[in-house]
């Protein structure tokens, strides 16, 4: 009996608490538990941290609102040194002056289509807003500075002598839709013009296209192969028109009842009705001015075209071609000029061939 009082089986709360060895598991067991609590919100911490200070998204948002406000501000003092030394300086000169401009602005253009994926549509809607404003005073320029080889078909020219007409008259006239609304040269370069009802077929292949033009067609099919730097469409009527991947950009302005199967890395689309387009784009398309247009993904083949795309930076399928920016459509529903087209409706993979003959660029 005196063995078991000095020797219990069961400890007593107090005896347990004196005891050395329980004691320390028991700060140990706090210890540990401190340090989750420590390391949890830590961590927590750092996750606020890291979406408030260290986003990427918002951190390229700056950096490309940074580098577009210096583009503009660097073309907007071009402009001005332009108009203020038009006395002078001699007209080559000064048209050398203001096509420099000119590829600024396409620069300026280009940076918004290669960072557009990533950006808020208002900034987006912004940049391409400050750009048209841009081309607009650019053409102005053009027009009070150099009337005679740019814009002898505008009003203002006409009031000039008939001297002045008639040099006028010797220079190819660049398509006044074009200057309204892109700060490309398009008057020299090749292209489809004036056709109906044939088929057009051009392989880009082992050639240095620039901008390719198609104007003026109607009912015909178009088929391009390889690649080209620029893509201009203008006035095409029941048209069917498949391309291989565009470098920069495609701008297609009055169409009604087309079909467009198209790549490229920015696409714009004006006064377009009852059309269908079929895209791969970087950017998100934009519309203005249009009606009853339908997307849907790209689907044309032929032989190379993976190895075109790869070479255009376009083989993979970043799904814009469903992200389209209506400027004429600011409400937060969907606008009502364009909708998806019904997968019922699609047509299957097209396929051309670069075997196919066709009528020459005009």
């Amino acid at each position: 009996m005196e063995d078991e009082a000095q020797h219990p089986s069961n400890p007593t709360p107090d005896q347990t608490l004196d005891d050395p060895t329980i004691h320390q598991k028991h700060a140990s067991m706090l210890e540990r538990l401190s340090n989750l609590h420590q390391t949890r919100l830590q961590n927590s911490l750092t996750r606020k941290s890291d979406s408030h200070s260290s986003n990427p998204s918002f951190e390229s948002t700056q950096s490309f609102l940074s580098r577009f406000s210096d583009s503009k501000r660097s073309i907007e003092s071009q402009l001005a040194g332009c108009r203020l030394t038009t006395a002078t300086t001699d007209p080559n000169s000064l048209k050398s002056q203001l096509e420099a401009v000119a590829i600024s602005i396409a620069e300026l253009e280009k940076l918004v289509a290669e960072n557009s994926y990533f950006l808020p549509s208002y900034e987006v809607r912004s940049s391409l807003k400050s750009i048209s404003d841009l081309k607009q005073t650019l053409e102005n320029l053009n027009s009070e500075l150099i009337p005679k080889k740019k814009f002898a078909f505008r009003n203002k020219a006409a009031k000039k002598d008939q001297s002045s007409a008639a040099k006028g008259a010797a220079i190819v006239k660049p398509d006044p839709h074009l200057i309204n609304k892109t700060s490309f040269e398009v008057r020299d370069s090749p292209g489809f013009r004036n056709k109906e009802g044939q088929v057009l077929v051009k392989d880009f292949k082992g050639l240095e296209v620039g901008e390719f033009a198609l104007s003026d067609l109607n009912s015909c099919e178009v088929k391009l192969m390889g690649c080209a730097r620029a893509l201009f469409v203008h006035r095409l009527q029941n048209c069917r028109v498949y391309a291989g991947p565009i470098l920069g950009s495609i701008l297609i302005e009055e169409v009604e009842g087309c079909v467009f199967v198209l790549a490229s890395h920015q696409i714009r689309i004006h006064h377009a009705k009852g059309s269908d387009f079929y895209l791969r784009v970087r950017s998100r398309p934009i519309i203005e001015d249009c009606s009853r247009v339908r997307f849907a993904p790209y689907c044309l083949c032929y032989k190379g075209i993976e190895e075109d795309l790869r070479e255009s930076s376009l083989n993979e399928e970043m799904g814009n071609w469903a992200n389209v920016d209506d400027f004429r459509w600011l409400r937060a529903v969907q606008s009502p000029n364009w909708s998806i087209l019904p997968e019922n409706e699609r047509v299957g993979t097209i396929e051309i061939s670069n075997s196919e003959t066709g009528i020459e660029e005009s």
